[in-house]
């Protein structure tokens, strides 16, 4: 059986004050669900991809897409990084985006406006 990695307690009790309140039915372990959030993205998985040990995929799916919608996340990395303080050292990621081959037919069928250099110049 794989070990798959898991918050700790202590992390859990950080981040416990940020979930919402459940209503109706019990929700499913939180410390579960969110170490999976967590390895999804982290790793640059697709949900489907998420390792059966937390869960269904559809559940880290739900689960994350209704918590970012609620902020709860934006309050949990808020609340962090106030208690970490001033950082002694700031990195920047050059990160870059391929488009789809088909991103370059948008031109031409009118979905995307584009200023030649020659209208630009004059």
């Amino acid at each position: 059986m794989s070990r798959l990695p898991l918050l700790t307690e202590a992390q859990m009790r950080r981040l416990k004050p940020f979930f919402p309140i459940s209503r109706g039915l019990r929700r499913v372990d939180d410390r579960r669900v969110i170490s999976g959030i967590v390895y999804v993205i982290r790793n640059g998985l697709q949900w489907k991809d998420a390792p059966r040990g937390y869960g269904p995929h559809k559940t880290l799916y739900n689960r994350f897409v209704r918590w970012s919608r609620l902020g709860v996340f934006d309050r949990i990395f808020n609340a962090l990084v106030a208690q970490a303080g001033v950082p002694e050292r700031l990195m920047i990621d050059s990160t870059h985006l391929k488009a789809h081959r088909t991103a370059a037919s948008l031109a031409k069928k009118g979905m995307l406006r584009v200023v030649s250099d020659a209208r630009a110049a004059g």
